[in-house]
């Protein structure tokens, strides 16, 4: 195994720890929902709050790395993350509260997936970086999956409580091992006068990068609508169809964690695939049929739940898997001198789209929950779904326009 191959593994194991926190509200989203007497609407603008933190300070932390030392800004936002995380177990107590702490969270998980992404890119070659950009995204979809099996269990167990410190203990964990693998770095920073027109023009002027980044929010859309509410639509399938209401958030959390974890594999290979394929292609094949899963899916809350997860499994392995694709595509439509800037504005409109789809998800969960066609047939979780399922529609769109410029031609040597 080469030094680099070493390397990459031991990141991903770091960030592996720290997604434990990322979607962990999720497994426990129905009993708050019931605990503080939330609607559909309001325990989706939870989700949607920790996107807006991760706003917040991805933009100007990405933006930061171009200057200042990516080393740092990935050790110090792990551990806010991990702090804020422990904060939400031992005070939140409403919905207020709730919004707060967890927008907080997010403030910290926002400086370390796009700095992450910077430092996989420094240390490989163009040609070697779709694959080494899709297994370490691959290694946060690992982590997102855990999120939701641990602490589903954990909190059948012991409590929602104790299973966000027991998430928190394993962000600190995550960050020591940081400071292992990150002893003797040293930033490469870039001379900004080879870049070819300036900082306006490699971000909101660069037409080609503009194109990607709307490509990237219409996947987060898709994405993170699917993401927040998948172990909730298991939980209403298991209690429609006879499991204890103590025992189906368990079981909804293992069955999410299993749709999301499958996510590991595909964005592995869909990383490979695009080095080979080109970007754009690879894109728009795959979020084409993401969006027919996802216009699917949420119909088969009207069948038993083995249906769900096995549909399930083919949506999740989908629905990530050109996550690293926009992200390596991205580093070669922009001037290595402003990839931080770069990044940091695919994290602005890409989160943006990302905090808005949960909570319209939730709104069309309330809007629809009492429409019933027909006797025993229920409609909300379909229409709910297609929501998502939009974002999967838009992203070939923009995929299609950017193939037209011929400053596409960069991207993996003119693979398009």
């Amino acid at each position: 195994m080469s030094e680099k191959t070493r390397w990459l593994l031991t990141l991903c194991l770091v960030q592996l720890f720290i997604m434990i926190v990322f979607i962990n509200y999720s497994a426990v989203l129905p009993q708050l929902k019931d605990e503080w007497g939330m609607n559909n609407a309001m325990a989706g603008s939870i989700l949607s709050v920790y996107q807006l933190g991760y706003i917040a300070s991805g933009v100007i932390l990405s933006a930061l790395t171009d200057r200042l030392n990516t080393r740092n800004i990935f050790i110090i936002s792990a551990l806010w993350s991990g702090c804020a995380n422990l904060l939400f177990a031992l005070y939140a107590h409403d919905y207020t509260s709730a919004l707060v702490l967890r927008a907080l969270t997010g403030i910290g998980m926002g400086g370390t997936y796009m700095p992450g992404i910077k430092l996989v890119a420094e240390r490989f070659t163009p040609n070697e970086r779709g694959r080494a950009i899709g297994v370490y995204v691959g290694s946060l979809m690992l982590g997102a999956s855990l999120s939701l099996a641990c602490t589903g269990w954990l909190s059948s167990l012991f409590g929602w409580r104790s299973a966000f410190i027991a998430g928190s203990a394993c962000v600190f964990l995550g960050t020591a091992l940081s400071l292992l693998l990150f002893r003797g770095y040293r930033p490469s920073f870039h001379e900004r006068g080879t870049a070819r027109k300036g900082m306006a023009a490699e971000t909101l002027g660069n037409r080609s990068a503009l194109l990607m980044i709307f490509g990237y929010a219409s996947h987060m859309w898709e994405m993170y609508g699917m993401r927040g509410w998948i172990a909730p639509f298991f939980t209403a399938s298991l209690l429609a169809h006879g499991v204890a209401r103590g025992v189906a958030p368990g079981w909804a959390a293992s069955a999410a964690a299993l749709v999301i974890g499958v996510g590991t594999f595909s964005t592995a290979l869909t990383g490979s695939l695009s080095d080979r394929l080109g970007r754009t292609r690879t894109i728009s094949i795959v979020m084409a049929a993401s969006a027919c899963c996802s216009f699917g899916f949420g119909w088969l809350i009207n069948c038993h739940p083995a249906y769900s997860l096995g549909f399930g499994l083919v949506y999740g392995f989908l629905v990530s898997a050109e996550s690293p694709v926009f992200s390596t595509a991205l580093t070669e439509l922009v001037s290595p001198a402003y990839l931080g800037a770069a990044m940091g504005m695919q994290s602005l409109i890409g989160y943006s789209f990302a905090m808005v789809s949960p909570t319209v998800f939730g709104w069309a969960l309330d809007l629809t929950h009492s429409f019933r066609p027909w006797r025993g047939f229920s409609v909300d979780w379909g229409i709910a779904f297609a929501t998502a399922g939009l974002g999967g529609v838009a992203g070939p769109v923009f995929m299609y326009l950017l193939r037209r410029l011929p400053e596409s031609e960069r991207m993996a040597g003119g693979r398009r």
